[in-house]
């Protein structure tokens, strides 16, 4: 073997041995990020069971705001309660009705705001108030109309057949047709009326801004505010039902000295509340009730993620920024080249003046030195003339804008003393 073989075998084998070397480098690296975000991942979820196990021994020294997607997160629903954190958190809500504050009297205001002031002067635990906004769905509304008219129109139709067969039977006196077709009348007019109900309704429901807002307040509690006890799972469940529910008509009870009304939310009710959290968009579409007829059993959502949406939404602001910046720079490129034609146009005369000077020069051999130099002292005379008329011009329009500036100027009144 050479010496050049030699060479190239070690060259080949080191850089073998580099390439396994940056494999190594980079898996030991993959596994040190997915090592660190495990440890991470530990701690966090660490610390949401040290907060949900000692949210209760703090319970009378203060609370902190959280966040109503700590509300959102929950393991399942079950008797009339949300479970939280695999049964180490129970929630209960309560569906508030509001009073119209505007329309009331100053004194019938000033009895609300006090009774506000005595229901939260009367909380000894932490609540959530929520407010979800909904778009109305009168689907089932139209629904039931449909079913009451399609009654009434069954109605309509015997008593229409019943009518014409009395009044050809001939068995029958005047008054007593008379007022059967009264009663005939009358069952024809409701079914006329169902029908125009029907129509606006669903006229109605073809406007997408009709909202309606549904408020809402929340209230916690933790197993591990009983201490340590051998309770099972289902004794932990009945305390918290129990505790729970007090709570919740303490609340209802407070809240009716300002004239607010609740009712304490049933799985259905919870489920629902969920259901719209969860898909605010499609929800209209895929309603909770035809969910529950089609036979599932378990809540999804079918909006789409957080994340997916941010990223959506800064595309298009990317895009409209993208579009807004190219439209600026061909408006300046336009600009200024507009602007270079302008003092093209306007310096035209010099320009030709300049071409024909040189072309004079060019041909001076064939015009002879005299001619062509009278030329060029003719066109020189024709350019300066021109360029004292510009001044000219110039100073005149300057002079009528200065006039224009005196005469809009304010006079001054002058006084005389007596």
């Amino acid at each position: 073997m050479t010496d050049n073989q030699i060479t190239q075998i070690l060259t080949y084998a080191l850089i073998f041995m580099i390439f396994i070397l940056i494999v190594l480098v980079v898996a030991f690296i993959i596994v040190k990020i997915k090592d660190n975000k495990r440890k991470k991942d530990e701690q966090e979820n660490l610390a949401d069971d040290e907060n949900s196990s000692g949210g209760s021994n703090t319970a009378t020294r203060g609370y902190n705001k959280q966040s109503i997607m700590k509300f959102m997160e929950f393991d399942k629903v079950e008797d009339n309660m949300i479970v939280q954190k695999n049964g180490n958190r129970y929630l209960m809500v309560i569906e508030c009705q509001g009073v119209n504050y505007d329309l009331m009297s100053e004194m019938e205001q000033t009895g609300v705001e006090e009774g506000f002031i005595q229901f939260l002067n009367s909380l000894r635990y932490p609540i959530q108030i929520y407010v979800q906004t909904r778009t109305v769905n009168l689907e089932n509304s139209i629904s039931n109309y449909n079913k009451r008219v399609n009654e009434v129109e069954s109605t309509l139709r015997r008593r229409e057949a019943e009518y014409e067969s009395n009044r050809q039977s001939g068995l029958f006196s005047k008054d007593e047709l008379k007022a059967q077709f009264y009663e005939l009348t009358k069952i024809r007019n409701l079914y006329e009326y169902g029908k125009d109900i029907i129509y606006n309704t669903q006229q109605m429901s073809l406007n997408k801004n009709v909202l309606n807002k549904q408020y809402y307040i929340i209230t916690s509690y933790y197993p591990s505010e009983l201490g340590n006890t051998n309770f099972d799972k289902e004794e932990l469940k009945n305390i918290a039902f129990s505790e729970l529910y007090t709570r919740c008509q303490s609340i209802i009870g407070a809240l009716s000295a300002t004239g607010v009304t609740g009712k304490i939310l049933d799985s259905n009710g919870l489920v629902e509340l969920l259901y719209m959290a969860y898909n605010r968009d499609e929800a209209e579409v895929f309603g909770l009730d035809k969910a529950l007829a089609a036979g599932y059993d378990e809540l999804y959502s079918t909006a789409p993620e957080v994340i997916d949406k941010k990223i959506a939404a800064l595309d298009r602001e990317i895009e409209s920024k993208a579009v807004s910046k190219a439209e600026d720079v061909v408006e300046k490129v336009r600009t200024l080249r507009e602007r270079r034609l302008e003092e093209r146009r306007l310096k035209m005369d010099d320009i030709v003046d300049e071409m024909a000077k040189m072309i004079i020069q060019e041909n001076e051999a064939y015009l002879g030195k005299e001619i062509a130099q009278e030329s060029i002292e003719e066109l020189t005379g024709i350019r300066e003339k021109r360029k004292e008329e510009r001044e000219k011009a110039e100073e005149k329009e300057e002079a009528k804008s200065n006039e224009k500036k005196e005469i809009k100027k304010p006079r001054r009144r002058t006084t005389k003393t007596a």
